[in-house]
Parts: C-alpha cells; structure tokens; sequence
C-alpha cells in the first residue's frame, strides 16, 4: 500500500489555510472497528461501527476488506443479491475485484480504481475475484462505503461509473509529505472525478512520518477520517489513531493530522480515508441491502425484488449445469 503513488515535489500543493480565519475542527470521537466476515467469507472491518447515524448523514455503512494475502483457492466475493435507495462505492487498493450488474453495468477494477454504483430504483449486482486470483491466491485490501440517496433521488434509474486510478485528482500537502488522491468532491478547488447525487468528498492520504497535513474542509459537511495502516494524531489536539480506527470531528473548516515519528516496518506511513458530505437530514430505515425513508418503502422494495423488478442477472453470468 499504497496502489497509487507519486512524487508529492512535482504535484500542485495545498496552502496551509490562513490560522486567523480557520477554525480547526475538534475530535469529538474515536471508535475501533470490529471485525467480521461478508459475503461468501471475505473478512472486513466494520468501520463505522459505534458511530451515530447523525454523525455519518450522509454516509451509511464501510468495510474495509482485507488487508488479506489469500493463498490459492481462498479468496471470495459475494453471490447476486439486490440493493436500492442508495449508492455503493468501491475502492481497491491492492488486488483485483469483477463487477457486474442488472443493468449492463460492470468491469474489472485493481490498484487504485474505484467503481461507483447507483443502485436508485433497484438493481442486482455481484463482486468476486477474477478465476485467475482464485488459481492463485495473492493480496486483496480494499473499501466498499454506501452512501444515502436523498429521498427525491432513491428511484434515479441505476447507473454505473468506472474510476481509473489515473483519473484520481494528486495533491500535496503544504509541507511536500502528504499525498492526496482525490476520488470524489472538490478540495481547494481541485475536483475528483467522482459524480454524486449527495455532494461528498472522499480523498485517499498518506501522510510521511513527522508530515503535517492541514486541510480545508467545507464547514457545512460532516468529516471522518478512518485509518487503513499505520499511526499518527487527529486533530491540533494530537489525539492518537492506528489503523482500524475511525476520527470523528465536530464543527469547522480545517482538519489536522499528521504522521506518527515511528511506524510498524510493514506499514512506513499513516494512510488515511478522508470522508465529508453534506448531511442529507431525512428519516433513515434500512433493511440488509435497502435504504429507504420509511418501513412502506422497504416493503415496496422487498416486494419489488421479489416480482423481479430490478432486473435479471445477465444470461453469460448464468452458472450452467
């Protein structure tokens, strides 16, 4: 980790915001994920897990999956299965993962990429390892992070964005020791090329040891900051992180981390998920893999998936006996 690199001198830098305008904001709460199992048996940690739904509006639920080295015949994904009133997205740092979908939707996605389902009205997807991967075994590590739909969005027609690594916005921070991959949203005027109902940033970091990164952070959105490996501190408070643990920050407009001095020799920096959106403020009932705004819409739903209204699974994707 990480998939993609760079050389931070070359890369346009984000100015350490002015500290007589700025207010920093402060960490209300660090939680540890737990860990467990998804899918066909891939393990994740659960990295939301502790936090109130009124803390991550808009976001809903994150995995992280793996950091897992499969041997031969191990690794797994998951079975056909529905999803509406929201969005998926999933982002791979190491390894390969297939999707396909209802709607023509899909691809194969590694080392960087990210791809970007809408599931609106309702669609049936899946996620697995190529056959290869399978043979093979190897390193898998990524993040899938479901984001909520605003009820006047839920039954948008699905659609499906595939995100090269390459087309990640690269920043740096002010001081050279920060790395930035910008996925989705705008960061001091520097968009990613992520398209979203719910406007939302998610950045990818890593931070050297010692390197401070300040932030500009929009203050009407939410900020999580969850760490895929290695140490260091939220917050000008310096508040201690390890990977597997989510920062909770309260109200606004500059957020501060910065490197651990020393790291575990297998994980040299602080890598860091940046997460913000613009908090959507509507009742909230979910049901497994429904998101929807009221119990009558998740029975809609359940009725739906069960006429077959959210479509049919490809015929070339149909087991053959």
């Amino acid at each position: 980790m990480p998939a993609v690199t760079a050389d931070t001198l070359t890369l346009p830098r984000i100015a350490v915001p002015d500290a007589a305008s700025a207010v920093q904001r402060p960490v209300r709460a660090v939680t540890t994920a737990p860990s467990g199992f998804e899918g066909e048996g891939f393990p994740v940690r659960r990295a939301f897990a502790g936090v109130s739904a009124a803390e991550l509006d808009p976001f809903i639920h994150m995995d992280q999956m793996g950091e897992v080295e499969y041997a031969p015949g191990e690794p797994k994904g998951t079975a056909w299965h529905p999803h509406r009133g929201f969005e998926t997205v999933t982002y791979i740092i190491d390894g390969v993962f297939e999707h396909a979908d209802s709607h023509g939707g899909g691809g194969t996605i590694t080392n960087g990429d990210t791809q970007w389902m809408t599931a609106g009205s309702g669609i049936l997807h899946i996620e697995k390892p190529p056959e290869h991967l399978v043979m093979s075994g190897g390193l898998f590590h990524g993040i899938q992070l479901w984001v909520n739909l605003p009820g006047a969005n839920k039954f948008n027609p699905p659609r499906y964005q595939d995100i090269r690594a390459k087309q990640a916005s690269l920043l740096s921070s002010a001081d050279g020791g920060a790395l930035l991959r910008v996925i989705a949203g705008d960061v001091a005027g520097h968009p990613g090329p992520g398209s979203t109902f719910t406007p939302i940033t998610l950045i990818h970091a890593t931070i050297s040891p010692r390197a401070e990164l300040q932030l500009p952070w929009r203050a009407d959105f939410n900020a999580l900051a969850y760490v895929l490996s290695g140490n260091g501190t939220v917050g000008t408070e310096g508040r201690p992180v390890r990977k597997g643990q989510l920062a909770v920050f309260g109200k606004g407009d500059v957020l501060t981390l910065k490197g651990a001095t020393n790291q575990p020799a297998a994980e040299p920096n602080l890598d860091v998920l940046l997460l913000g959106g613009l908090p959507i403020r509507e009742p909230v009932v979910q049901y497994g893999p429904f998101v929807m705004n009221t119990r009558e819409e998740i029975l809609q739903a359940l009725q739906d998936f069960q006429s077959g209204r959210f479509g049919v699974i490809p015929g070339e994707h149909i087991p053959h006996t």
